[in-house]
């Protein structure tokens, strides 16, 4: 029993430390992204330049270590399932996200995704993913605290999508504030990857009850999404836009391969977290990337952090840390209902 118990708390922690880890790299992989967005690439083109790059680094690991996991057989079910996870998660998402921000910030991309938890929480609680009981204290403080993060989210959003007057990195929230029609509009297809992804990552989960195997499943649906991303930019543009007026071929095959491995490596323990702990935990880490989005914009692109943001930061944390409070005392009172 001392065994078990000290390999959950290692396994516990490592899903922390990981997902944790996990936020510097999205937020790393935002600044990078808008940094070649601005060099002139087509959106679609990164998508799928850095989608096949995922197919090929985890096409061989997933072959040598998950080769067992494998389903015996693809049905009808499963393949309508990687099908909708490689548009949703490939295609999707990363086009709208792509196209978020370039017309707002990394700092504000990074900040619509703490919208994704309350969305994540109540399609994973319809579908029977989620264990909410009314009456419980935990779900209560669980529901709580995924409302903080989504008001907290919201304001930071709404603060990054104005315009003022600013003298220095922290201002008063008394300034002149002017909407920006840009980020609004650069906002509502943040929103909208959003909503796909919370989909997304509810679909991913129940799909992993019958292909458990996160890393083959990652490929898997990178390599049709690569497809499927080249079809939609042949109808959206009649052609394949894959020119790179600002960047040689060599450093396009170098960005491509460092986005394509992160992405890779994320999506893949992502789905490993998920398996072991549940859609909702994995999406409580997000307003880490925010808070260290909003750092980089402020040393490096000079960007000012006002009163409003700082509130929306506070609010996000203090509900992440409500979410982790109530799964693990909930985790606990499960372990204890069965010894």
């Amino acid at each position: 029993m001392v065994s078990y118990k000290k390999a959950e708390m290692i396994e516990d922690v490592s899903i922390i430390g990981g997902l944790i880890c996990m936020q510097f790299v999205y937020a790393g992989n935002s600044f990078l992204m808008s940094y070649l967005m601005s060099l002139g690439l087509n959106p679609l083109t990164i998508v799928i330049f850095s989608t096949l790059a995922t197919f090929l680094v985890l096409s061989p690991i997933a072959f040598c270590v998950e080769r067992k996991h494998w389903p015996e057989k693809f049905g009808l079910k499963l393949i309508i399932q990687l099908v909708l996870l490689s548009f949703g998660g490939v295609t999707l998402f990363q086009t709208l996200f792509l196209k978020g921000i370039k017309m707002t910030s990394p700092a504000v991309a990074t900040a619509m995704p703490n919208l994704a938890p309350g969305l994540i929480f109540v399609i994973a609680w319809t579908s029977k993913l989620e264990k909410v009981e009314i009456n419980c204290l935990y779900s209560k403080v669980k529901l709580l605290g995924t409302l903080l993060c989504v008001v907290g989210a919201l304001t930071m959003s709404l603060m990054h999508s104005t315009s003022t007057e600013r003298k220095s990195p922290i201002v008063s929230a008394t300034s002149d504030v002017i909407f920006d029609a840009q980020k609004i509009i650069g906002s509502m297809y943040l929103l909208a990857a959003v909503f796909v992804l919370s989909c997304n990552v509810v679909l991913q989960a129940t799909t992993l009850r019958d292909f458990p195997a996160p890393i083959s499943l990652c490929a898997i649906t990178s390599f049709i999404g690569v497809f499927l991303t080249a079809i939609v930019e042949l109808l959206q543009d009649h052609k394949l836009d894959f020119g790179w007026p600002l960047v040689s071929f060599t450093n396009m095959i170098g960005y491509s391969l460092l986005l394509g491995t992160v992405s890779g490596a994320c999506v893949s323990f992502n789905g490993w977290a998920m398996k072991k702990r549940g859609p909702v935990l994995v999406s409580m880490f997000s307003p880490i990337a925010t808070v260290i989005s909003v750092v980089l914009s402020v040393i490096t692109l000079g960007d000012s952090v006002d009163i409003g943001s700082l509130a929306g930061m506070f609010l996000m944390f203090t509900g992440l840390y409500f979410v982790l409070w109530a799964k693990m005392k909930e985790d606990y009172s499960d372990d204890f209902e069965k010894e």
